[in-house]
């Protein structure tokens, strides 16, 4: 098999779900795992949580895009919240999607009371008119977080990146640094 080009770090899935099993992908997965990519499928947007589960033991998943119906499970929601497997979670686009009905109904509050890793994506901007920050604004109003739980929310998505640590030490500190200064003043 080849080698993986330069700067590529990990391998995804996208697209719709429902009669798509996860499993049917299990042979690209396990060679792009072969060649050092990370897995980060999506799973679980909108299908119920055994493609989350299908996704983490069958693909190999580090991070899962989605996984709105892990709420539905929490022996899911437990072993996220151990392993510190991300969710990668968009709550315009599960909306978008009928994923979730409702912003008032989505399951990010769920996920961090759960102790789940939770970071906040914009899935795809043009298509559902949305950006990161207002991700974060409506992550922000969800979980009633000020400035300081915002920050610690952006350092969630340093944690779940593959950075190394130094890396990952850098951009936390910036983060920090970052909001003491808009705080002070």
């Amino acid at each position: 098999d080849r080698v993986r080009p330069e700067g590529l770090v990990s391998f995804g899935l996208g697209g719709p779900e429902i009669g798509v099993p996860r499993p049917q992908f299990k042979p690209y997965f396990d060679r792009a795992r072969a060649a050092g990519l990370h897995s980060v499928p999506h799973a679980g947007e909108t299908t119920g949580p055994q493609t989350v589960w299908d996704a983490l033991t069958v693909l190999g998943a580090e991070r899962i895009g989605h996984g709105t119906s892990s709420a539905q499970d929490p022996r899911l929601l437990a072993h996220l919240a151990e392993h510190r497997i991300a969710l990668e979670v968009c709550p315009t686009s599960n909306i978008a999607t009928r994923a979730v009905r409702t912003l008032d109904e989505h399951p990010l509050k769920q996920f961090a009371d759960a102790g789940v890793l939770v970071t906040i994506n914009s899935d795809d901007p043009p298509m559902f008119g949305t950006d990161l920050n207002k991700e974060y604004a409506i992550a922000s109003r969800l979980l009633g977080l000020d400035e300081r739980g915002l920050a610690a929310l952006a350092k969630n998505a340093v944690e779940a990146s593959f950075l190394d640590a130094a890396g990952k030490e850098r951009i936390s500190s910036e983060i920090d640094a970052y909001t003491e200064a808009w705080l002070a003043g």
